[in-house]
């Protein structure tokens, strides 16, 4: 037997030799029905003729699927504004929606695939359903069925994904500040060796990082970075890091062996743009002083570090990375703007807290979320019970199990709520 093409396609071609005659089926797929005609010959001669048509009541079901067509209609939208002679002049606002018009598109075609596995599983059923179906043709639509359902669910579950609205400051920058807490050197020690493990992360990525402010310790620790990462959907990938971050080990001035615990705190802010937050000048109090330096020819001379105040909130922002005032103003300016767009967004979410209990973290920073124990070589994510027993390679900067782990259980999150309101 040769086979042209699949069962469910639009026209399938089966021949079978068989002593003084040629059969030939032909199998040819309608919106609504399905006829199949079956043609027996035998040399030039027509000896008879079956036709058998298979009605649907309706078109396949999309099984727990969104209704498509707000996300067509949206796709169409944009499609309809990049034809628009003015559509780059805006050319971050360009980026966005070209972006959002390439995953619609992917979509759109990933339910297009959908459907037409959809048909193709409905007319095998109803093949090995119909009594006056041939048995050779029953056979090979049941052999098909398994392969067909497996498709179908595989390409169900990428719609669900791709239909995640996703949040506007996935695709941002990101401000990472890194503190020392409870521990005291230790806690500085572990503050320095988990900012050079999202270096590290950063570099294996290709993002760039920008210091903004540090403040060592005596012991050779951090007290304090804040930097800036820039790169390709650096917020999205490191926003699931902002908490309390445990840390179990012996220290190196420990004679006794004894493990303590300590606790540096993180907070992942996305680089807000001066259209997020509107700052009234009247509100801020912007002091200058001289930054200092290692000493000889790297001390400041002048008065470049810069301290702004927020009044409203008595937020306060620091810098003093660079020997331009005006690089320093801008750069506090970015990291004020970061923490107010941040704080607006804790609000939001602080509002329908409840009923997402289940999502991944809150991004509360007195939150713990994860346990770094050095003796064992393990590391816990407690708010989804990750356990990973490759210390090591986490603190060379080897992310990606952690962070594919955090944002796989997002999405779940997210397709439940997706799926409560289909």
């Amino acid at each position: 037997m040769t086979k042209k093409s699949r069962l469910g396609d639009k026209t399938i071609l089966l021949q079978r030799q068989l002593p003084g005659w040629d059969v030939l089926f032909q199998t040819t797929a309608l919106p609504f029905c399905r006829t199949v005609l079956l043609f027996i010959a035998s040399g030039d001669s027509r000896i008879g003729i079956r036709q058998q048509n298979l009605f649907h009541n309706s078109l396949p079901a999309m099984d727990g699927l969104p209704p498509i067509q707000p996300y067509r209609r949206k796709y169409e939208e944009i499609d309809a504004r990049m034809a628009s002679p003015d559509f780059f002049n805006d050319q971050r606002r360009a980026a966005a929606l070209s972006r959002e018009h390439q995953k619609l598109g992917e979509l759109l075609e990933l339910y297009g695939r959908f459907e037409k596995c959809s048909r193709q599983i409905d007319e095998n059923r109803a093949l090995i359903k119909d009594p006056a179906t041939d048995d050779e043709l029953r056979e090979l639509a049941t052999a098909e069925l398994p392969e067909l359902e497996a498709e179908a669910e595989g390409l169900r579950e990428n719609i669900l994904f791709a239909m995640i609205p996703p949040e506007e400051t996935d695709s941002r920058n990101t401000i990472l500040e890194i503190r020392a807490g409870a521990g005291g050197d230790e806690a500085s020690l572990f503050a320095g060796d988990l900012y050079r493990m999202y270096c590290r992360f950063a570099e294996i990525k290709g993002w760039r990082v920008e210091t903004l402010s540090m403040s060592e310790s005596e012991c050779g620790g951090l007290k304090e970075v804040v930097c800036h990462i820039s790169g390709e959907d650096v917020y999205k990938t490191l926003k699931f890091e902002s908490g309390v971050h445990r840390v179990q080990r012996v220290p190196e001035t420990e004679a006794n062996g004894r493990i303590h615990t300590s606790t540096v705190t993180v907070a992942v802010l996305p680089e807000a743009e001066e259209v997020d937050i509107e700052i009234n000048p009247e509100d801020l109090d912007i002091t200058t002083s001289r930054a200092s330096g290692a000493g000889g020819q790297h001390v400041n001379t002048t008065d470049s570090a810069v301290q702004i105040l927020y009044k409203p909130t008595g937020m306060i922002v620091h810098c003093a990375d660079e020997r331009s005032q005006h690089k320093n103003r801008a750069k506090a300016m970015t990291v004020l703007r970061s923490r107010l767009l941040q704080a607006r967004e804790d609000e939001e979410r602080a509002k329908y807290a409840a009923d997402r209990k289940s999502q991944v973290g809150t991004g509360d920073r007195s939150e713990r979320i994860r346990t770094y124990n050095f003796p064992q070589s393990r590391l816990t994510d407690h708010r989804i019970g990750l356990t990973l027993h490759s210390l090591p390679d986490v603190m060379e900067g080897r992310l990606d199990d952690v962070v594919a782990a955090l944002q796989n259980s997002e999405y779940r999150s997210k397709l439940d709520s997706l799926l409560l309101t289909t």
